[in-house]
């Protein structure tokens, strides 16, 4: 049945089915990359003790209104949210995943031990128009360390950062930092903030204009270039810190130094959301244009009691996920495409018995096998020719031949395919397990 309306554009004239423009399917080999990053992260988030939660991609509305702050760009214009048809329920598509973590923490009375150090990996979702690096469904990276008051917890989160662009072998990210004080800080500065802004009204945007009253610091985060001179010269909030404010900020920067981490103040860093409060910093590359934040994030004490736990800080990090790899692409550093350790040769249909006791062992212990097989039915196994084809271009190290001669001895033809000679050696089917520990065991 052909389905096609004029405002449906998800369904071409044809009649096929597509993806939501900024919703993209992830697709081999490049979807290796994506597991690939996600390894270094599970691995490094180990190594700095951070143990992994899941939370439901939908969340109650309110947990964002709540908890990201009613004026933000985010929940007023870019929230997937729909009324549940069953019990009326309003609910969200999680743009973000600090809310729903917190909301977790509090609903399971994690803290009741003592602080915990969290971090998670999955989707996310924004109605805004995509771009490089910007889309509808998007991936997040992100660890939380809920129930620490210390800098040095802020300071720890940014160093974990900082390794795992060493991991992932980046360069030319730099660090920027900021601090936004505390409430009462802030309202002071909220204060100069809207007499230098009323003072130039005529130079503001729309956006800034409607923002001047109910969030002026977000007139800070604008992006528009003809607004750039007019923030330049607002009343920071840096000026505004107390005593308090300013040492906590010092200690991160002198735990960054010992570590050897650079770092830059940007009194104009304000971050995307309302809950954050003291330390607030982000990793920016140049290489990206606008899409230059690749990790950001920031202390957040009082997100946990706004949405409805007993006061205690916190303080995390996301970074993008698509950016990063985009990042990666752009240096050079992305990892190539993971090609199995051997290719099955197979010249008929007969010699598959063999096969199967041979390679299922192997793949049992951890080697990757690729069996060659006919893609439509009836075609046969197909020529050598066309399988030796097949097996240089999956990218194998070496082909398995299980010719119907070695066969019927009990044997099996390993040939290499990477060597530039192409020299091959027959073994025992028995010794096969043996082989492959020792390739494996060799890089």
């Amino acid at each position: 049945m052909r389905v096609s309306t004029e405002n449906n554009k998800t369904v071409t004239k044809a009649g096929k089915i597509k993806a939501i423009k900024g919703m993209n399917d992830i697709l081999p080999p490049h979807s290796a990359q994506w597991e690939w990053l996600e390894d270094k992260v599970r691995q490094l988030m180990a190594r700095f003790a951070y143990q992994n939660i899941r939370t439901p991609i939908l969340e109650n509305t309110g947990l964002f209104i709540r908890g990201l702050g009613e004026v933000t760009d985010i929940v007023e214009k870019e929230m997937y949210s729909f009324e549940d048809r069953l019990n009326g329920e309003q609910l969200t598509l999680r743009p973000e995943s600090t809310a729903g973590v917190v909301r977790a923490v509090v609903e399971h009375t994690m803290l009741y031990e003592g602080g915990k150090r969290l971090y998670y990996m999955g989707p996310m979702f924004r109605h805004e128009r995509p771009q490089r690096g910007r889309y509808r469904q998007f991936h997040q990276i992100g660890a939380e360390a809920l129930g620490f008051p210390g800098a040095e917890v802020d300071a720890e989160l940014i160093l974990l950062a900082d390794a795992l662009w060493k991991e992932l072998g980046l360069t030319n990210v730099r660090l920027e930092l900021n601090s936004l004080g505390q409430p009462e800080e802030r309202k002071a500065h909220r204060a100069a903030l809207i007499t230098y802004f009323e003072a130039h009204a005529d130079q503001l945007d729309e956006d800034a204009s409607r923002r001047l009253h109910s969030n002026p610091l977000r007139i800070l985060d604008t992006k528009n270039p003809a607004m750039k001179d007019l923030v330049e010269a607002a009343p920071r909030l840096l000026d505004f810190l107390g005593e308090a404010s300013l040492a906590h900020l010092h200690t991160v920067q002198s735990i960054l130094d010992a570590a050897g981490v650079a770092w830059q103040i940007n009194p104009r860093l304000v971050r995307g959301m309302d809950y954050y409060n003291l330390t607030v910093f982000e990793f920016i590359t140049e290489q990206l244009g606008s899409q230059g934040t690749i990790c950001g994030g920031g202390r957040y004490d009082g997100l946990i009691e706004q949405i409805g736990g007993k006061p205690a800080p916190a303080v995390g990090w996301a970074l993008g996920v698509e950016r990063v790899l985009e990042l990666l692409k752009e240096q050079g550093a992305a990892p190539s495409p993971v090609a199995p350790d051997v290719y099955a040769i197979l010249p008929s249909a007969s010699v598959l018995p063999a096969a199967f006791r041979v390679l299922q062992p192997l793949r049992a212990q951890g080697t990757s096998v690729q069996m060659h097989t006919p893609t439509q039915a009836g075609e046969g196994m197909g020529s050598m020719k066309s399988q030796f084809k097949k097996a240089d271009a999956s990218g194998a190290r070496y082909a398995l031949i299980f010719g119907e001669d070695e066969v019927s001895r009990g044997c099996v033809t390993v040939k290499s395919l990477r060597d530039g000679q192409g020299q091959q050696q027959e073994y025992a089917m028995a010794q096969v397990s043996e082989w492959a520990a020792i390739l494996k065991s060799t890089p």
